[in-house]
C-alpha cells in the first residue's frame, strides 16, 4: 500500500459531511476533487487544502504553511496550504476549511483568463 493510502481513506471519512469526493493520481501525490474542482493535495503523507488571497490569512493565523516544491534550483509555493493540526481531528473540525478550500476552488473556477499580451 502506498503511504498516502491510509491518509487518503481517513480524509475521505473526514471530507464525508461535504458529499461524495473523487481522488485521482498526479504528481507524485494524488487530488482530491469536490463537485469537479480540485480542493486538496495529499503528498509526502500531508494534506494541503485550496487557498486565495481571501482565505490563505486564515490559514496562517491557524499555523498552516503553504506547500513548496524545488523547481530548476528555486522553491515555488503552491496555492495549497496544510491543514490546521485540529482540524484533522474530526469531520466536524475540517468540514469549515474544507469549505473554504472548496469556495477557493470556484472562485479560481469562475475567474477570468488573464490575456497574455500580443507579439507583434
Amino acid at each position: 500500500m502506498h503511504q498516502d493510502e491510509g491518509l487518503i481513506e481517513y480524509i475521505r471519512e473526514l471530507l464525508a459531511p461535504l458529499g461524495a469526493v473523487s481522488v485521482r493520481k498526479m504528481f507524485g501525490g494524488h487530488g482530491i476533487y469536490y463537485d469537479g474542482l480540485m480542493i486538496c493535495i495529499v503528498i509526502d503523507g500531508g494534506l494541503f487544502l485550496k487557498t486565495d488571497e481571501e482565505t490563505r490569512p486564515g490559514f496562517k493565523a491557524a499555523g498552516c504553511a503553504p506547500f513548496i516544491y524545488e523547481s530548476k534550483g528555486k522553491r515555488v509555493e503552491m496555492s495549497y496550504w496544510s491543514a490546521p493540526e485540529d482540524a484533522m481531528d474530526s469531520p466536524a473540525a475540517m468540514t469549515p476549511w474544507a469549505r473554504l478550500a472548496y469556495a477557493a476552488a470556484v472562485r479560481k473556477a469562475n475567474a477570468k483568463p488573464v490575456r497574455k499580451p500580443r507579439k507583434s
